[in-house]
């Protein structure tokens, strides 16, 4: 069976440039239109999280990567979405918090769920030894928790299962062998969990370019497909047939003269 696989960062819900109000809801409308088999999201508010089944018509698989806080405090999810409120183009994700999410259609079934910590204290120690970071990187790494999950998908009526990962890495320009580190530990998290010849399917936000980054290169020798050149949004494959993976021109993202969100959907049809 084909399957169409999407990933898009929805920005928290922001345009290009950011307004004063949010078009989340608009945005996973817009993706889900056309029945895709599997959506994945990133940087999607935690108060969304209660509504993406809604919006979007699929089953949908949470995970949160920084719970809502208000200051050093956690507070309720609803409370940073009426905050936000007042400007979302000034204040993104400060109350909000910051999730994944992997949409799935109602024709397949979600059979499980796991995640994890891509930058957790341990991890960072010892890379930071490895890699032999500074204090200032070592700080900027700390600052924002990253997730990846995976969901085991049955296909259609069928045994077969597809392993589906969602990731999004740090974003740290200085120095971008933070995000490789966290997809190499992505990668081990989906070969663990993966059956032997059970297909996956990798995609997400990796914030670097394929060309820079050595995971990518190891995964494409371990089986993975070629990753679109010069994008740090990616759907990586193995096990699978897949047509080139191609990403939205701006105006399939171009809602009412709004260019929703700040990157473009990418996505595949594998199978």
């Amino acid at each position: 069976m084909a399957l169409v696989v999407r990933s898009w960062n929805v920005f928290h819900g922001n345009a290009v440039p950011p307004e004063r109000d949010a078009f989340l809801e608009r945005m996973v409308r817009l993706v889900a239109a056309d029945d895709p088999d599997v959506v994945c999201l990133q940087e999607v508010p935690v108060w969304a999280l209660a509504h993406l089944e809604e919006w979007s018509g699929m089953a949908a698989a949470p995970a949160v990567a920084r719970p809502p806080r208000l200051g050093p405090l956690p507070w309720p999810a609803e409370a940073g979405r009426i905050v936000t409120d007042v400007d979302h183009g000034l204040l993104r994700s400060a109350f909000t918090g910051q999730a994944n999410a992997i949409l799935v259609a109602r024709r397949h079934r979600i059979l499980a769920t796991e995640a994890i910590a891509l930058n957790e204290r341990g991890f960072r120690r010892a890379q930071a030894l490895w890699l032999r970071l500074d204090l200032v990187t070592r700080l900027a790494w700390a600052k924002e928790r990253r997730v990846c999950q995976a969901a085991r998908v049955a296909v259609g009526g069928a045994d077969e299962t597809v392993l589906v990962a969602n990731l999004h890495t740090t974003s740290y320009e200085a120095d971008q062998r933070l995000a490789d580190a966290e997809l190499r530990r992505a990668s081990a998290f989906v070969e663990g969990l993966a059956r032997p010849g059970e297909p996956v399917v990798l995609c997400g936000d990796v914030n670097l370019f394929p060309e820079r980054s050595r995971t990518i290169q190891d995964l494409r020798a371990d089986g993975f497909s070629d990753p679109i050149p010069r994008r740090i949004d990616q759907v990586l494959v193995r096990g699978l047939s897949m047509s080139p993976p191609t990403t939205w021109p701006e105006e399939r993202r171009r809602v009412d003269g709004r260019l929703l969100s700040d990157h473009a959907p990418v996505e595949a049809v594998v199978g």
